[in-house]
């Protein structure tokens, strides 16, 4: 089923509208270019109708607010909506300030989300209405640990059926779940945490397989976080003397290009609960 969904991407070639970032909105299109999909990027209120109307998939990333960007996320998402596209929403940093909470808790309510895609302390704080993070980090109180792995299942799991949205949790060990089930995906490397933004390209990518796999959309998820983390694994196994950070962002993006289904299905390390 992997497999399958990465060939869908590269064969269906899903246009991609992105709302997302300035820090990461360069490598967020690299990625999806890479992983066979397509972006455009635009966030001005008067443009966004027109472009979404023309993609296939909408990539919402709350990362660098601002209130024209803010407009432009609910016009796209209403027309999304409208036209039966999936929506993404990535929280970055939601619990970090009043405008991130509020703006992601906002876009739930007014929005249908085909997934929602963050880091453990982001998707809790739009499960409890408030929260912190450690800026758009984590915070270490909150990671998923093979220690509280069962309650975290059951945590993602609620939270799922409860807006009726994907949940993928990334993180050391990465949960993706539709209410029923629960994707417990352990692919990656602790050295991806040194790259800004690979949280955001995931949730771009993450967009263009499940615009691709519209009959598939929980193992669409589950696919994009594997190959996101597989390609970490197979980008460091390539890092010579003397690369740093920036080299292994090009390699996790290289290794993206370059992964085929077969390469997916033999490297994705994952459980389904």
């Amino acid at each position: 089923m992997l497999k399958e969904c990465l060939e869908n991407v590269r064969k269906t070639v899903p246009l991609v509208h992105n709302i997302t970032n300035y820090v990461t909105v360069n490598d967020v299109a690299n990625v999806l270019l890479a992983c066979g999909g397509s972006p455009i990027m635009s966030d001005e209120a008067e443009d966004v109708e027109d472009i979404t109307s023309v993609c296939g998939g909408l990539n919402i990333n709350i990362g660098t607010l601002h209130k024209t960007s803010i407009e432009g996320m609910f016009r796209a998402g209403k027309k999304a909506n409208e036209l039966g596209h999936p929506v993404l929403l990535d929280p970055v940093g939601a619990g970090a300030s009043a405008l991130r909470t509020n703006t992601a808790l906002e876009l739930m309510k007014e929005l249908k989300l085909a997934v929602i895609r963050g880091n453990i302390s982001e998707i809790k704080t739009l499960a409890l209405g408030s929260g912190t993070t450690k800026g758009v980090d984590a915070d270490v109180a909150d990671a998923v640990t093979e220690e509280n792995l069962d309650d975290a299942v059951l945590f993602v799991k609620e939270f799922a059926r409860k807006t009726g949205s994907i949940i993928a949790v990334t993180g050391a060990i990465d949960l993706v779940s539709d209410g029923e089930k629960c994707y417990v995906i352990r692919n990656g490397r602790p050295e991806m945490g040194k790259i800004t933004g690979t949280g955001c390209q995931l949730s771009g990518m993450m967009t263009a397989y499940v615009t691709a796999n519209p009959e598939n959309r929980l193992e669409a998820a589950a696919a994009a976080v594997c190959v996101m983390g597989l390609a970490g694994e197979i980008g460091w196994e390539r890092m010579q003397e003397g690369d740093g950070n920036a080299t292994y962002r090009n390699r996790i993006i290289d290794s993206i290009y370059n992964m085929t289904g077969g390469e997916l299905e033999k490297g994705a390390k994952y459980e389904v609960r």
